[in-house]
């Protein structure tokens, strides 16, 4: 069990790539949108944290500078080794300075950090199917190719429970 410090997408977005997990589902690829508890939420994830105080977390986030306001375009498909696929967006750097920031705030409470999500290695993604076999790669790209670029504003600063898919808003924040 997790828990991820997400950013989550405008209504506009969010709704965008709900639409593309229900197309990717039609076509047989399983994404978010059936996978474990079923409660995922369209989000960009800049910390994962492996040990936490969730009062600790949520007190040291809720002091940071709000995201930045600008606009982040998703244009790309990408894979992990381990089969989990993901649209790209461009990261700018108003994004990985608040990411390297959400970073030093979790840390600073003594959460444990998981390693992939260290700044300078970190890859901003957005999930669409976390188990995708080789062979439906082809399937999904044409898929999402029609429908990418998907231009967002990310909204609230959200902390969820990996294993329940349960939110918390950071404080001031949502």
């Amino acid at each position: 069990m997790t828990l991820s410090v997400c950013l989550l997408l405008d209504d506009r977005s969010d709704r965008a790539v709900r639409r593309l997990w229900t197309r990717l589902e039609e076509v047989g690829v399983a994404t978010l949108l059936s996978h474990t508890h079923g409660n995922h939420v369209p989000h960009l994830t800049l910390a994962s944290l492996r040990a936490w105080q969730l009062d600790d977390v949520d007190g040291a986030l809720s002091r940071l500078p709000p995201a930045p306001s600008g606009p982040i375009v998703f244009d790309g498909l990408g894979m992990f080794r381990r089969s989990r696929c993901w649209l790209l967006p461009a990261p700018t750097t108003g994004l990985l300075h608040h990411q390297a920031a959400v970073v030093a705030a979790t840390r600073g409470t003594g959460a444990d950090l998981h390693r992939h999500y260290e700044p300078g290695t970190w890859i901003p993604h957005l999930t669409l199917a976390p188990r995708l076999h080789l062979q439906d790669l082809a399937t999904v790209a044409g898929v999402v190719y029609d429908v990418l670029p998907v231009t967002s504003t990310l909204s609230s600063l959200t902390l969820i429970d990996t294993s329940t898919g349960t939110r918390f808003p950071v404080s001031g924040k949502g």
